[in-house]
């Protein structure tokens, strides 16, 4: 395995300037943002299979694999009905991606046809799994909401028993510069909220 595909022992730099963790995790999570500047190159399906495959490691309830991937590169005859699914503010950037993806999971257990509660939850958990690969490889990864739910149950025929959750687009890094000004300005790491407000011991005061 190559050196820049070693688990990240570091913050890079451009994360550092940005966030600064409070207890000692391993700086992979850190490193993790969302870039919009891709530079509209394709990917070789070496390069980014292995994101869906540290997606299909995640975990779930009753080992159910909720999660599904429908995608397209930018080489398929399906790229621009994925583009056309985007809302106006996400296509101004999300055309340059290699891959978009939808994320969809599974409302119901495998074994029994009952309502799975946590479908998204466990879902949720693939993406990041996806997530932190694309960083780990220098990847921009981006998962998005602004995008027509309903047409893309309608264009990719999702099952009845399937969810739309998400869109995903994965590229090639670009400079900021390669943004609009609006989006250069936004094109950096966000901060987090303290710990402190997100756990609560014993409950909620």
């Amino acid at each position: 395995m190559t050196e820049s595909l070693q688990t990240q022992r570091e913050l890079r730099d451009d994360v550092a300037e940005h966030r600064e963790p409070d207890h000692d995790i391993d700086p992979l999570f850190v490193n993790r943002w969302s870039p919009r500047a891709m530079t509209g190159e394709p990917l070789d399906e070496e390069e980014y299979l292995p994101l869906f495959e540290a997606a299909r490691w995640a975990p779930s309830a009753f080992n159910n694999q909720h999660w599904r991937f429908c995608y397209a590169s930018r080489e398929d005859d399906e790229w621009d009905a994925f583009v056309d699914l985007l809302n106006e503010g996400n296509r101004a950037w999300a055309t340059d991606a290699a891959v978009l993806a939808v994320i969809v999971s599974k409302t119901t257990f495998d074994h029994n046809g009952e309502p799975a509660p946590v479908h998204s939850f466990d879902t949720g958990a693939a993406w990041e799994n996806l997530a932190l690969e694309g960083s780990r490889r220098d990847l921009a990864v981006h998962g998005m909401a602004g995008f027509d739910h309903e047409r893309a149950v309608e264009e990719l025929g999702v099952p009845d028993e399937f969810e739309v959750e998400a869109m995903v687009a994965i590229g090639e890094r670009a400079p900021p510069e390669t943004l609009s000004d609006e989006l250069r300005e936004r094109e950096q790491p966000s901060d987090r909220k303290p710990l402190a407000e997100i756990v609560h011991r014993g409950g909620f005061e």
